[in-house]
């Protein structure tokens, strides 16, 4: 089949995730077939730079062959069996202790899902159990964070805080709240009546503050958690102020609530750290986990819970009903297993946090005085772009869609890189090299630079067009 044939029947019978159907159907999508370490292959044979790790997740990148043996003897061995009715099997069993292993000390069980959505769903389930428990059943209400994402199922984009999410998803989940977010570069620097803009850690403690007036409006009595990413993935890569975590961890200590650390995305090495809590000095009650835990080769998640909460439920809750038919798939375990074991061996997140963390914020920052860039900032092997008119040093007008037109210049320059409004991101896998990360940033500046150039032709034809 030729790339216009897969087109076709992709226009005729498939909706995308996060997609506008009609311009997509329009446009054609682009089909990709194979990947290898850190590129990925198109259906025209082009090699892409994947800075995106598919979607935050291929850590080990793609090709390993030792992942797809791991899933093809489990398939012949057991390729499916629940964890319902008093059973189980080895590849969970074996998963969960190398999960509570690698976890803070504090935490020693783990409640399986299929993703991180299920997670998130999970944990709203949890935290609500857990005080019913407690003989405090009114603590339902839970605050996340504005901007920030948890998921797409009807929980987890109510535990988010995207706007066009709540507007499409009908009635949300009761006795959910949001606060704001600690992006110090668009809310911070270019805040309302800030011409010369706040000062890092005064803006992270006023965030904190906001969260501390959200529980009194609240009422302490009936706040359960507060849920939020160690690093905001899908919100843009927003990376705290130092004075964020430590601030926030004083009001939930306060007030006796709950802490959710969403490490769907800041889990296993991302920030350096196997989870991101630990990079923080958090310690979480809960922590939703996905993504890298297979490298994204088969889809598994789960709950990471701490014994504060695990032992209630134990202890004290009887029959929790919950659960799902997936949680715990022997094959995605399996090949779960086998992808920590290989991060174990091969000292992946130590490289991350030692040597390919500061190799790429040093090689990032030069992404700083290209004209179209306000800020660049980076933690481990995640990183971000401000986008800014140099005309004047503000936003650009979102009708204009910059980060768009500059995310699709990147792949005619042949790397990946997703745009969030006129924020640019990278997450690329944890085996990237030196080499590919002077590769990525060049092909990041030559796309800065088409767009530049895309920007002045547009503008150019506009003052013709009013001269006309």
């Amino acid at each position: 089949m030729q790339t216009s044939d897969y087109q076709r029947l992709d226009r005729a019978h498939h909706l995308h995730p996060f997609t506008d159907f009609k311009a997509l159907g329009e446009e054609g999508s682009r089909i990709i077939e194979r990947g290898k370490g850190v590129y990925i292959i198109d259906s025209e044979g082009n090699r892409i730079l994947d800075g995106m790790a598919g979607l935050w997740c291929v850590n080990l990148g793609y090709g390993r062959e030792e992942l797809v043996e791991a899933a093809t003897a489990q398939m012949r061995q057991l390729p499916y069996y629940n964890n319902f009715f008093k059973t189980t099997h080895p590849p969970a069993v074996k998963l969960a202790e190398t999960l509570c292993r690698l976890a803070p000390p504090h935490i020693n069980r783990v409640f399986f899902t299929g993703s991180g959505s299920e997670a998130n769903d999970t944990v709203l389930r949890m935290v609500r159990r857990y005080w019913a428990l407690k003989g405090q059943p009114e603590k339902q209400w839970v605050i996340g964070r504005e901007n920030a994402y948890h998921g797409s199922t009807v929980a987890g984009l109510s535990l988010g805080g995207m706007a066009p999410m709540h507007e499409q998803g009908g009635p949300l989940v009761p006795k959910i709240a949001h606060v704001r977010q600690p992006y110090w570069f668009g809310e911070g620097r270019f805040g309302e009546g800030r011409s010369e803009g706040q000062d890092p850690e005064a803006f992270g403690r006023e965030c904190a503050a906001a969260l501390e007036a959200k529980i009194l409006e609240l009422g302490e009595e009936n706040v359960a958690a507060f849920i939020a990413e160690p690093v905001q993935g899908a919100g843009g890569a927003i990376i705290p102020p130092a004075s964020y975590w430590p601030a926030v961890k004083e009001v939930l200590a306060k007030y006796d609530i709950l802490l959710v650390a969403d490490e769907v995305i800041c889990g296993f090495g991302r920030l350096g750290e196997w989870f991101g809590s630990v990079h923080y000095g958090l310690e979480p009650d809960l922590m939703p986990i996905a993504k890298g835990l297979s490298s994204g080769y088969l889809p598994i998640g789960g709950v990471l819970v701490g014994d504060r909460v695990a032992d209630t439920l134990i202890e004290e809750g009887g029959e929790f009903f919950h659960g799902f038919t997936y949680s715990g798939h022997p094959t995605c375990a399996a090949v779960a297993q086998r992808n920590l074991e290989l991060m174990e061996a091969e000292g992946v997140v130590e490289r991350v946090r030692d040597d390919l963390g500061p190799y790429l914020a040093q090689r990032w920052q030069a992404l700083a005085k290209h004209p179209l860039v306000g800020e660049a900032r980076s933690l481990g092997l995640i990183g971000a772009l401000e986008l800014i008119d140099p005309a004047n040093g503000e936003r650009f007008d979102e009708s204009l869609a910059v980060g768009n037109l500059c995310r699709d210049l990147c792949f005619a320059s042949g790397l990946v890189m997703r745009s969030v409004g006129d924020t640019m991101i990278i997450s690329p896998p944890l085996v990237i090299t030196h080499a590919e990360i002077d590769g990525l940033v060049g092909k990041a500046r030559a796309a800065l630079d088409a767009t530049l150039a895309r920007l002045a032709d547009t503008t150019t034809d506009q003052q013709e067009e009013t001269l006309a």
